[in-house]
């Protein structure tokens, strides 16, 4: 099931940021998922689906805005790796 919602935005935000109303969405999808997926609220796969986006290319999205693929800490990893 998909639910549409409606944002009103003024018209000045488009060309504020040279892009059309289909592509500033497209952007706004995949700032959302790349943010939450940096807070650690949702999995790649699921904010790769929020942004409308394979895994791949949400994987070059999150190099684009200097976000670790990695929801882990170097200090998760040593103790993951030590237990082994």
């Amino acid at each position: 099931m998909n639910i549409d919602l409606t944002i009103q935005l003024p018209d000045t935000v488009f060309s504020a940021l040279r892009q059309s109303p289909p592509e500033f969405i497209q952007q706004m999808r995949l700032a959302a998922a790349v943010k939450w997926y940096e807070l650690q609220m949702i999995s790649q796969a699921k904010a790769a689906e929020i942004a409308g986006v394979n895994r791949y290319t949400f994987l070059e999205a999150l190099a684009r805005f200097q976000v670790s693929p990695f929801q882990i800490t170097p200090e998760e990893l040593l103790e993951e790796l030590n237990r082994e």
